[in-house]
């Protein structure tokens, strides 16, 4: 019990982000988080080892989540796609970087919300969660190859949806952002 409960305690935040990215539901996402944990209370006897116990937990909430958005229409609710608490101290005298992040994050948030559900899966997996291209395919069930050039896609049509927004502009790629300082997609 107290193994499972430390194995909970690393991964809650984790899961609790793959849900909220899915559902942009807070309390859907608490909802969802807890039932991720609970199937893998109950299923603890049935985990073969294949993959890291992580792997099999992300797993467990992609397909949760998956199975939630079947069963109910999606919510246009935009939750901030950074999860990083704002230092108010480090950035007070600078009000407007603070709101150029917020609305970096907002668009962020609506450009996700546009990508269909494996897209936005597997660049959370990737950019939220930080899992390999290994572990995203073990999670999603696909070959390493596949993951990455999903991922390639995925990010494409992320960048092609923010540049229609006029968030970055249509010619920008992550290598040349990261060599003017900006944030990498």
């Amino acid at each position: 019990m107290d193994d499972f409960a430390e194995f909970v305690k690393q991964h809650e935040k984790a899961v609790y982000n793959i849900c909220l990215r899915s559902c942009r539901s807070a309390d859907d996402a608490f909802d969802l988080s807890q039932e991720v944990f609970i199937k893998a209370w109950r299923g603890m006897d049935s985990f073969r080892g294949d993959a890291a116990p992580s792997t099999w937990l992300y797993r467990l909430a992609v397909n949760t989540c998956a199975d939630f958005a079947r069963k109910k229409a999606r919510s246009r609710e935009v939750i901030p796609f950074n999860d990083q608490e704002i230092s108010v101290s480090d950035e007070r005298y600078e009000p407007a970087l603070v709101l150029e992040k917020k609305e970096l994050s907002l668009a962020l948030s609506l450009a996700l919300a546009e990508l269909p559900p494996e897209s936005r899966h597997i660049l959370l997996l990737r950019e939220s969660a930080g899992l390999s291209y290994r572990e995203i395919g073990e999670v999603m069930s696909l070959e390493e190859g596949t993951v990455k050039s999903r991922l390639a896609r995925a990010r494409m049509a992320l960048r092609e949806i923010l540049s229609k927004s006029g968030n970055i502009s249509p010619n920008s790629s992550s290598k040349s952002q990261e060599k003017k300082g900006g944030e990498r997609l």
